[in-house]
């Protein structure tokens, strides 16, 4: 019977040791699965990420961030409302903001977490309906793991 921890998580359930969480400022993240295409499922940048460099390793956690290009006067508002499911905003700027997002910021918003493809479509989909009730547009996600465990 598979319980989806893989043999380190299964390992650490039996010892009954918990890890550290992941610490989302560690020096040595970096990205190793990322999307900025809609039409792309979560379970297909997966599958991508486990078979490059940087591997992204499932029984991991990692940080999830999603970009988000909001209205400025919108994102404390979707920072308040984010935070509510422990996202914290990871940074903030002027870059990347598509034409349609008149007066836009650039807006990360980050949580730690194991990255699943089910979880990851649920953020996903959760993040795209946030942006757009605050006039925004969710342009895409990514997730880090420190170098050592990505590969």
């Amino acid at each position: 019977m598979s319980t989806g921890k893989g043999v380190r998580g299964w390992l650490r359930s039996l010892i009954g040791r918990r890890s550290e969480p992941l610490d989302a400022n560690r020096p040595d993240l970096v990205v190793v699965v990322s999307s900025f295409d809609d039409a792309e499922a979560c379970s297909t940048a997966l599958e991508r990420a486990a078979e490059a460099t940087p591997m992204w390793q499932a029984e991991d956690e990692a940080v999830l961030r999603h970009h988000l290009a909001l209205p400025a006067d919108r994102v404390d508002r979707a920072a308040e409302l984010a935070g509510q499911d422990g996202y914290v905003v990871a940074g903030t700027g002027d870059g990347n903001v598509p034409a349609a997002a008149v007066a836009g910021a650039s807006v990360i918003l980050q949580r730690v977490q194991v990255l699943d493809a089910l979880h990851c479509a649920q953020e996903k989909s959760r993040m795209a309906s946030l942006a757009q009730r605050l006039g925004g547009t969710a342009l895409g996600w990514d997730a880090l793991q420190p170098q050592d465990s990505a590969g």
